[in-house]
């Protein structure tokens, strides 16, 4: 496959990708000098040496579940899949089927890139800072990001709820020459910064939708200002230990905590291995993530009933304005500036679709999902990895809708 063609069809994907109201298509950070931090402590244990197979025999609901991984993961010619499930809090199922690599089983409490995933702790926790009065949602940013263009009329809300009219560098040709042949470079905040830079707003700010990876890059790095704490150290503090996420973790280099889930991906048009290519470019430096799919589970479970938040907050968490907002103009066509509407729209750095609340990262083989359904409390995460004949998109999606199918099927999870 050319360069060309190549580029194609990350726009192409990108652009279903949005579309399909996709909050981000990973996310990770920058290296720095500074040491990689240790797991989140926290009272549960929900990953690690306890994130482990269902004990058998499995019960049939177990079974069923089961039985519809295996078939997708086939149907997909996936190499791995690893999934969890739990109904009001009680597990249903958690296994892994397939290879992390050649004759290397995958196992439950392998870890992987669970990109922007991060997004909707990042959007929890401001809300957080909201409830406490340090903050409003509806100030104005020139304070801490003086250098933003616009920076008097951008909102901490539009930030958290891309809202602001910047351009997205993922989608941005001239940064796709740049990624694709060096997929180790080390990229720095200004460097990903100048793409969207280099372009008038979409729209002026607020006054439509459209998704930007430079959003929440901008909004971490505020944050940091705000509260004069390092971004992981700020999720650390107030999500990954208060929900006992012991295996989520940022990791300022492209290392992944042992033991990993690899992956392999066709997208420079041979089939390669991409576990540790550099995350660096997905969003700012301390706010990329990896976690196993116990916690993955827990993640879905607690931001998606708003354990963390107020009853307030948590409608805001789902719709800080964003309904109703989208559309083509004259200035923005309507594969950018989507239309915002009740049964699918971006909250504050989560995705509401037919009420389930669901974030989907998808990147360099890589590719899960955390969804939730509270009338149900059911929440499903799963994880995939694939091989050379796999399906191109996020084929943890297309299992998960599958699990839900069964067991919510009279309120369908319908991304792709």
């Amino acid at each position: 496959m050319t360069r060309t063609r190549f580029h194609r069809r990350l726009r192409t994907r990108a652009r279903a990708c949005s579309a399909l109201l996709c909050a981000a298509l990973l996310a990770a950070t920058v290296q720095t000098s500074a040491a990689a931090p240790a797991f989140a402590e926290g009272p549960g244990h929900h990953g690690g040496p306890d994130c482990v197979r269902t004990e058998r025999p499995l019960d049939a609901q177990a079974r069923k579940v089961l039985e519809i991984t295996r078939k997708a993961k086939k149907d997909l010619k996936l190499n791995s899949v690893e999934v969890k499930v739990t109904l009001d809090g009680r597990e249903v199922l958690t296994d892994a089927l397939g290879e992390s690599m050649t004759g290397v089983p995958a196992q439950p409490d392998m870890h992987f890139r669970a990109g922007s995933v991060a997004f909707a702790h990042i959007g929890t926790a401001l809300l957080q800072l909201v409830e406490e009065g340090k903050v409003s949602l509806d100030d104005t940013v020139e304070r801490w990001l003086p250098d933003l263009p616009k920076a008097e009329q951008i909102t901490l809300r539009m930030l958290a709820s891309n809202t602001t009219g910047l351009h997205d560098y993922v989608t941005d040709p001239a940064f796709l020459a740049e990624l694709v042949p060096h997929p180790f470079r080390q990229w720095t905040p200004n460097e990903l910064l100048a793409f969207p830079y280099s372009h008038s707003f979409w729209y002026e700010p607020g006054t439509s939708w459209s998704y930007s990876h430079a959003n929440y890059l901008l909004l971490s790095q505020a944050l940091e200002k705000i509260t004069g704490t390092r971004i992981d150290e700020f999720l650390k503090e107030r999500i990954w230990g208060p929900l006992g996420l012991r295996n989520t973790q940022n990791n300022f280099t492209p290392d992944i905590p042992s033991p990993v889930l690899h992956a392999f991906t066709s997208d420079r048009g041979i089939y390669e291995e991409s576990t540790f290519w550099n995350p660096s470019w997905t969003t700012a430096p301390g706010a990329v993530i990896t976690t196993d799919i116990c916690d993955l589970a827990r993640s879905a479970q607690a931001i998606g009933s708003g354990e963390l938040l107020s009853p307030r907050s948590y409608r805001t968490f789902l719709n800080p304005g964003t309904v109703g907002l989208g559309g083509a103009t004259a200035t923005c066509p309507a594969t950018i500036c989507i239309k915002q509407t009740e049964a699918a729209h971006f909250g504050l750095g989560i995705i509401v679709v037919n009420t389930w609340l669901v974030q989907n990262p998808s990147f360099s083989g890589y590719a899960a999902i955390q969804a939730y359904l509270p009338s149900e409390r059911l929440a499903i995460a799963v994880s995939t990895t694939k091989t050379a004949n796999a399906p191109e998109g996020n084929t943890a999606e297309q299992v998960a809708e599958l699990i839900a199918a069964e067991l919510a099927p009279d309120t369908p999870l319908t991304i792709s």
